[in-house]
């Protein structure tokens, strides 16, 4: 994820809650003043850009990453007629070394469909970074940013800083999952590169792979966070999106489906034509 002048969603209302400038949505000259002064008070370069850096230190968050579960080299020929040895450099080797699995489970077999698949997911992790959702948020960012669940800050403090606690609230009783007291929320809270969340997706990700993920949820965020994006690429139809070509327009389509928005559209849009200059 990415924020700067220019973008808007639900990332940004977080931001402007967390950093106490009017949660209006929308990336603007105040928000960008913000971010440069927090930047230089914290010691990170005052660009205005809210990068993986910024944010998690800004939320309180880790960025750890991907773990290195897959220890063989990275593919060197093509696989499919995927030129994937072009990709090094660019996204990290042990999620090349995945791609082939993950390509023919899902049919992500076309230079357009990967470019695509892979600019979404990059985005969404921080750069294949980040594979697990923190949700370590304070008692004014609960209710800013999850108001329906916390109407008051007096109502959000109990959870305060409690991520097991925040998730537990806010995904129970949806998705499959139980009420707040059976801890289903944050067992199955999200995970991948494109997060996998709630129960009812856990379960029908491990029957599309034949596997009891339901039961081991914490494997999403290691060994299957591509495998688990391109099930829900697979779901929501967007390789039918990616064929619809390289243009700037199906990106947008195609971040709506994923995002909900058009949060950091310009970044996918880089990440996109980097990677399909490659592949094509």
């Amino acid at each position: 994820m990415v924020l700067k002048l220019g973008s808007e969603g639900e990332d940004v209302k977080k931001l402007q809650t967390k950093l106490g400038v009017d949660p209006i949505g929308k990336f603007g000259p105040k928000t960008d003043a913000a971010v440069k002064a927090w930047q230089s008070a914290n010691d990170l370069t005052p660009d205005g850009v809210v990068g993986p850096a910024t944010w998690a230190k800004l939320m309180g968050e880790s960025v750890t990453s991907s773990p290195q579960l897959i220890t063989e080299p990275a593919p060197s020929a093509s696989v499919g007629g995927l030129k994937l040895e072009k990709l090094r450099g660019h996204i990290p080797d042990a999620v090349i070394a995945q791609i082939p699995d993950t390509a023919s489970k899902f049919n992500i077999n076309t230079p357009l469909r990967l470019a695509h698949f892979l600019a979404q997911c990059g985005h969404e992790s921080g750069g294949f970074k980040v594979t697990s959702e923190n949700l370590n948020y304070s008692a004014k960012g609960l209710n800013g940013i999850f108001k329906k669940y916390f109407p008051t800050e007096a109502a959000a403090t109990p959870y305060a800083r409690q991520p097991q606690k925040i998730a537990n609230k806010v995904y129970a009783n949806r998705m499959d999952n139980g009420s707040e007291s059976s801890g289903d929320g944050f067992k199955f809270r999200g995970r991948g590169y494109i997060q996998l969340t709630g129960r009812a997706n856990y379960t029908s990700f491990g029957k599309a792979i034949n596997e009891d993920i339901a039961n081991n949820p914490d494997i999403v965020s290691g060994k299957y966070a591509l495998l688990s994006a391109a099930w829900f690429w697979s779901k929501n139809g967007l390789n039918t999106l990616a064929d619809g070509g390289a243009s700037d327009q199906v990106v947008t389509s195609i971040t709506k489906r994923v995002n909900g928005g058009t949060i950091g559209l310009p970044d996918r849009i880089k990440h996109f034509k980097e990677y399909y200059h490659l592949l094509a």
